[in-house]
């Protein structure tokens, strides 16, 4: 006997999963609606829902991975960029670990996870930097 199984989206509905893979594809939420025979205004709100709910997920799972890391470090605003390694270094060795990462592959984080932290190579937003007992490092700016 054959189960009639519906494909899985996580958390979003088959239509928000739908119109995000559409959007991605580059259409517009007109032609999109024109698709979908419904309006322009109804993908928006199905757009914006299931946005609400991924940033909700990210939330979710960064506060879930905090609850496994030895120590998040948190840089306040108006630190020099070039000084943030040091930080997570020296907070590193204290700790016993080594980690997954040098200089390069720092620095280029710090920019690529936390650009919006940044002016002029300063920070003018908190950074948080979590690490973890292998060695594994995560950097993310609060909003």
């Amino acid at each position: 006997m054959e189960r009639d199984e519906k494909k899985k989206y996580g958390l979003l509905t088959e239509k928000q999963y739908e119109v995000l893979r559409l959007r991605a594809l580059g259409y517009r939420q007109k032609e999109i609606a024109e698709m979908m025979s419904t309006t322009r205004e109804n993908i928006s709100v199905i757009e914006k829902s299931a946005l609400r709910k991924i940033k909700l997920a990210e939330e979710t799972i960064r506060l879930y991975r905090e609850l496994y890391c030895l120590d998040k470090i948190r840089v306040e605003p108006n630190t020099y960029t070039l000084d943030i390694p040091k930080i997570i270094f020296s907070r590193a060795d204290e700790l016993g670990i080594k980690l997954k990462a040098n200089l390069s592959y720092l620095l280029g984080a710090i920019h690529y996870r936390a650009g919006g932290c940044i002016k002029r190579r300063h920070l003018i937003k908190p950074l948080n930097i979590l690490i973890f007992k292998d060695g594994d490092i995560e950097i993310y700016c609060d909003n």
